[in-house]
C-alpha cells in the first residue's frame, strides 16, 4: 500500500490536475501527464470522477496509453476502453507483455475483443490468441514469454558474449534458463553465479538442476504461495511434457496477492474487488441492490422464527428488549471465526489433514467463550430486572448461539468451498442468517417452556 507521503503526493497532483482541467489549461495537464510515470497516471484516472476521467485520458500520450491500461482497475479500464476505437485499443495494447495482454483482452466484451482483433497485425494477433489460451487465473495466465535460455554445453565466456549482443536483459531476471535442442527445461544459472565464476567453466558444471517448475495450469493463488515460500524474483513454468513456456516474475505475484486480499476484503461487503470508486450512479445502485436484497430474504427469515413467538413477546416485552443481545454476540463470534478460516484457506493453511482439528478447536473456543459471556449476561439481566430465571435464560440461549457461532464460523467457508462457492463473498450471509435464527429460537424458545 502507498505510504502517507505518496497519497498525500498523488492528492496534490490530483488538486492540481484538476483545478487546471477546470481552468482549461489542457497544456499544462498534458505536460504534467508527461513527467509522471504511467502508475500515477493510473492512480490519477482512478481517483478521478467521470467527467475530469475522460479529459485526463484524452490528454495521455498515447505512445504510453498502453502503459497506463495495464496499471488500471478493470472497472475503469472498462469505462476507458468502452469509448476508445478498436483501432486505437490495438495500437496502445501493441507493445504490453503477454499476460497483460491477456488480461486486458479478457476483460473486454466480446464485440469489442473482436473488432480489437482484426485489427491487430499478424504478430499481436498471435501473440493475443497464445495468451488466451490458458485459463484465466492459471498460471499460464500470468506468465511471459521473455525468456533467456541457453545451452548447458556451453561455457559462460560464451554466455556472457551472447547476452552483450542483447544489449538489454528483461525485466526481473535472475536466472537464465537451461534448455536442451528441444527447449526441455534442465535446470537455471543464476546471474550471480555466471559473473562472480571463471569465463572457461560450462554451464552445466554451475547450473542448478533442482530447480522448482511451476505446471503451467497450477492456480495463481498456489504460485503466489509458493514464491512467498520460496522469496523467488522469478520461476519458469513448463507444460507437461517439461518443455518452457516462459516464466512469471514478483511484480505479477504482488498484483496477484494484492488481488486476493482486495478481493476478500470487498467480497464480505458483496461487492466486487474491481469495483470502480467513483462508478455511475446508476450502475453501483444496482450492484450493491442484488446484495441488500439476499440481505433482507435472510432478515425475513429471522423475523419469521420471531413471529412463532408473538404471544411470549405480547405477555413479557422485555423479551424484545433483550432479544437482540444473543444474536449480535453469535454474529460477532462467527465473524471472527469466519475470517480466520477463510484467511487460512486462502493462505492455504487449512487442509483436509487439519478440519477435524480446526473445528475441534472452534467448538472449544465457543463453549469458553459461552460459559464467560453467558454467566456475565445472567449476572447483569438478573440485576436488572431482579429476575434469576431471566437471566439463567438468556445465559443458557447466548452459550447456545456462541456454540454454534464457533462451529458455524469454521464449517460454512469449508462447506461452501467444497461446493465450490467463493466463501468470502456467500459466508457472511450464510452465517448471519444461522446466528440470527440460532439466537432468536434459543432465547424466545427457552423463555416459552421456562417462564410461562
Amino acid at each position: 500500500m502507498p505510504d502517507v507521503f505518496e497519497q498525500d503526493y498523488t492528492l496534490e497532483q490530483l488538486q492540481q490536475v484538476t483545478k487546471a482541467i477546470n481552468s482549461g489549461q489542457f497544456v499544462q495537464v498534458r505536460q504534467t501527464l508527461a513527467e509522471i510515470p504511467p502508475c500515477d497516471t493510473a492512480l490519477l484516472l482512478e481517483s478521478s470522477p467521470h467527467k475530469i476521467r475522460t479529459t485526463l485520458w484524452q490528454l495521455v500520450d498515447p505512445d504510453i496509453q498502453g502503459d497506463v491500461l495495464e496499471e488500471l482497475s478493470e472497472d475503469v479500464r472498462l469505462s476507458i476502453i468502452a469509448k476508445m476505437e478498436p483501432e486505437l485499443i490495438a495500437a496502445a495494447t501493441e507493445d504490453m507483455d503477454d499476460d497483460d495482454l491477456g488480461e486486458v483482452l479478457r476483460s473486454l466484451p466480446v464485440p469489442i475483443y473482436q473488432d480489437v482483433i482484426s485489427a491487430m497485425d499478424s504478430q499481436d494477433r498471435a501473440r493475443a490468441t497464445q495468451a488466451l489460451s490458458y485459463n484465466e487465473g492459471s498460471a499460464g495466465a500470468l506468465m511471459n514469454g521473455d525468456t533467456i535460455t541457453i545451452r548447458p554445453d556451453v561455457s559462460l565466456d560464451v554466455v556472457l558474449r551472447y547476452l552483450r549482443l542483447k544489449e538489454e536483459l528483461p525485466q526481473g531476471t535472475d536466472d537464465l534458463y537451461v534448455v536442451d535442442k528441444e527447449n526441455h527445461f534442465l535446470g537455471s544459472l543464476p546471474i550471480g553465479i555466471l559473473l562472480t565464476n571463471p569465463p572457461d567453466k560450462l554451464v552445466q558444471e554451475l547450473m542448478n538442476e533442482e530447480r522448482e517448475t511451476i505446471p503451467v495450469t497450477m492456480a495463481e493463488s498456489e504460485v503466489a504461495q509458493l514464491f512467498e515460500r520460496h522469496n523467488w524474483i522469478s520461476a519458469p513454468v513448463v507444460d507437461d511434457h517439461t518443455q518452457l513456456l516462459g516464466r512469471i516474475t514478483i511484480d505479477d505475484i504482488v498484483d496477484v496477492i494484492r488481488e486476493d486480499a482486495e478481493h476478500s476484503l470487498m467480497s464480505m461487503a458483496g461487492l466486487e474487488d474491481e469495483e470502480d470508486t467513483f462508478a455511475p450512479v446508476m450502475k453501483s445502485s444496482q450492484r450493491r441492490s442484488i446484495w441488500l436484497g439476499i440481505n433482507l430474504l435472510t432478515a425475513l427469515l429471522a423475523a419469521f422464527v420471531a413471529s412463532f413467538f408473538e404471544s411470549t413477546l405480547d405477555i413479557l416485552p422485555i423479551l424484545a428488549v433483550l432479544n437482540g443481545i444473543v444474536p449480535s454476540m453469535g454474529g460477532v463470534a462467527g465473524s471472527q471465526t469466519l475470517t480466520l478460516v477463510i484467511r487460512g484457506i486462502a493462505l492455504g493453511h487449512v487442509n483436509q489433514t487439519n478440519q477435524k482439528f480446526l473445528l475441534g478447536k472452534e467448538l472449544a473456543i465457543g463453549a469458553l467463550n459461552g460459559v464467560l459471556w453467558s454467566l456475565l449476561i445472567a449476572g447483569v439481566v438478573a440485576l436488572w430486572q431482579w429476575d434469576f430465571k431471566l437471566g439463567a435464560v438468556i445465559a443458557f440461549a447466548m452459550f447456545m448461539n456462541l456454540v454454534a457461532a464457533g462451529i458455524a464460523g469454521a464449517s460454512i467457508p469449508l462447506i461452501l468451498k467444497r461446493m465450490k462457492i467463493d466463501p468470502a463473498l456467500a459466508g457472511s450471509v450464510v452465517l448471519t442468517t444461522v446466528t440470527d435464527i440460532v439466537g432468536i429460537f434459543a432465547f424466545l424458545g427457552t423463555a416459552t417452556w421456562f417462564l410461562l
